[in-house]
């Protein structure tokens, strides 16, 4: 501290943001993409048409489960939109004796759940993820306990906002540098490209830090609930309230019709239903609860209504929720997005993506600088070696890896067994993949290597998809579904960004400058790597 406030902040600034910089790029990719996860599930899964009927999906989903699981314990039915790829409907059967009564949507059981497509019938599509393995990975990593990932995306969490505080602090003209960008001027343009990347949405990458830390705080500091609170149970009923279980009575009564309740439900919520659950289905005890959609509010903390599963009649209406709920909602809100409508969720995706460049230009900062400073460039020490390679590995690999992974989807056999599972490892591969490479091979050549095999393999995809699909662009475009084609219009420009990148670093040369008191010239690259 005595070298002074800002000097000190610059110190903090650059350790937080490299020692989990790595983990951060990895959440701004994957957070970014997964605010169209919707569309990427749709376009993951060619064969399953546009839902223009949502309630005829819902008759159809009611029908396959009463034939399939009549006697089940609960059903849940995500309400489809002209977003998403019909409904993926769950049930819980009912426990074995001795066995306790299962809750969750999953059920923990593969053969539990089946895909209603847009005609109400259940669908035969290729199984996959689509963009639901984005959402998850960017809070809950991949291959590892879901519970050590969220401590590590956590603590990653925490020193971003560390690293945007003591950013501000530490660049005092940070505002007016904001419209100075300087090329070809080593260092003095990768500051200033960073500088932009992270002014731009400044309010933005605040917010989405702050907020991302509310979704974890129960897990980061849950002292109060520990202190206040015995068991999960009671927690869960203030913040999460339901109307009371009912019994089943072991007399049959036929379910009403949940377009019906549907209808209903949104008629005195005054916006759309996203999620239906029928507990008891088939029993005189049956109950339908309906939750507002997500994307009509802000708050995240939806109302639900509970209603007889059969006479219809409304038996439970949630409470408001409390101010500190209502405040944790709406700060859950603001990060998922889900409110947003098209522009608002375009203006999430860039301002995501001005956070990815933020993140990476800082990476490659933090080497471009010290390099400058090293007794012999061509030459550097282990741990800068470690910093170089990294950065390449992850900022060059990770792109390469999600571009393999939609390919996979592409390419893999349909009947292929444990098909979803087999386009994730499919990222990891080729991404591990990449980082055996990058530490292996010269990382001039590698950045260069992996940016133009992205970019090929991303602007090939819509190609692909108009010569092997029914799905292409131009179909798309034809019957007016914006969704599918502006999906395979952003790879196509993001594929050519990648091969753009990739020849701008291939013609790149580096800066000779001469150092004083040296007696002989010493080359002093100032973009990725020395030149030999």
């Amino acid at each position: 501290m005595s070298r002074g406030l800002r000097q000190s902040q610059a110190f903090l600034h650059t350790w937080s943001g490299l020692l989990l910089g790595w983990i951060l790029f990895l959440v701004f990719v994957a957070g970014t993409i997964a605010f169209w996860r919707e569309g990427l599930n749709r376009w993951m899964r060619p064969e399953i048409a546009r839902v223009e009927q949502p309630m005829r999906v819902l008759a159809g989903a009611q029908g396959f489960l009463a034939g399939k699981a009549p006697d089940a314990a609960s059903w849940f039915i995500p309400v489809a939109t002209e977003r998403s790829s019909g409904t993926q409907v769950f049930w819980v059967p009912q426990p074995r004796p001795g066995e306790e009564k299962r809750r969750g949507r999953r059920g923990g059981r593969g053969d539990t759940q089946a895909l209603i497509g847009a005609d109400g019938r259940v669908a035969q599509a290729r199984d996959t993820r689509g963009g639901e393995f984005f959402y998850r990975f960017h809070f809950d990593l991949h291959y590892m306990p879901v519970l050590w990932a969220r401590w590590l995306v956590g603590f990653a969490t925490m020193m971003m906002l560390v690293a945007i505080i003591s950013g501000v602090i530490t660049h005092k003209k940070i505002f007016r540098d904001f419209f100075t960008l300087r090329r070809e001027k080593g260092q003095r343009s990768w500051l200033d490209g960073h500088n932009a990347t992270a002014v731009l949405a400044l309010p933005f990458h605040l917010m989405m830090t702050y907020t991302g830390l509310v979704t974890l705080m129960a897990l980061l500091m849950p002292w109060a609930v520990v202190a206040n609170y015995t068991d999960d149970s009671s927690v869960s009923a203030i913040l999460f309230p339901t109307a009371a279980v009912v019994e089943r009575t072991g007399r049959a009564a036929p379910l009403i019709d949940l377009r019906r309740i549907a209808a209903d439900a949104e008629r005195r919520l005054g916006a759309p239903a996203s999620f239906i659950e029928v507990s008891n289905p088939g029993d005189a005890a049956a109950r339908v609860s309906v939750s507002q959609s997500a994307g009509s509010m802000l708050s995240s903390r939806t109302p639900r209504l509970t209603y007889d599963g059969v006479s219809g009649r409304l038996v439970w209406r949630s409470p408001p929720p409390g101010a500190a709920a209502e405040t944790a909602g709406a700060m859950i809100g603001l990060h998922a997005g889900r409110f947003a409508g098209t522009g608002g969720r375009w203006l999430y995706f860039l301002f995501g993506i001005a956070g990815t460049l933020m993140v990476a230009s800082g990476l490659v900062l933090w080497t471009v600088k010290r390099r400058e400073r090293l007794p012999d460039p061509a030459r550097p020490h282990v741990g800068f070696r470690i910093v170089e390679r990294l950065n390449v590995a992850v900022i060059g690999g990770f792109p390469l890896a999600i571009a393999g992974f939609f390919w996979a989807n592409r390419l893999l056999p349909v009947t292929l067994g444990r098909r979803a599972d087999w386009e994730m490892h499919t990222l990891f591969i080729v991404w591990a993949v990449a980082a055996v490479m990058a530490f292996t091979l010269r990382p001039a050549r590698m950045w260069v290597a992996l940016f133009a095999a992205t970019g090929v393999l991303l602007a090939a995809l819509p190609v692909y998809d108009v010569v092997a699909t029914d799905r292409g662009l131009f179909a798309s475009l034809a019957v007016g579904d914006g969704m599918i084609a502006g999906i395979d219009a952003t790879m196509a420009g993001f594929g050519a960004g990648f091969v753009l990148l990739a020849r701008r670093i291939a013609r790149h040369r580096p800066t000779v400058r001469v150092r004083a008191g040296r007696s002989r010239a010493v080359a002093q690259p100032v973009l990725l790597e020395p030149a030999e």
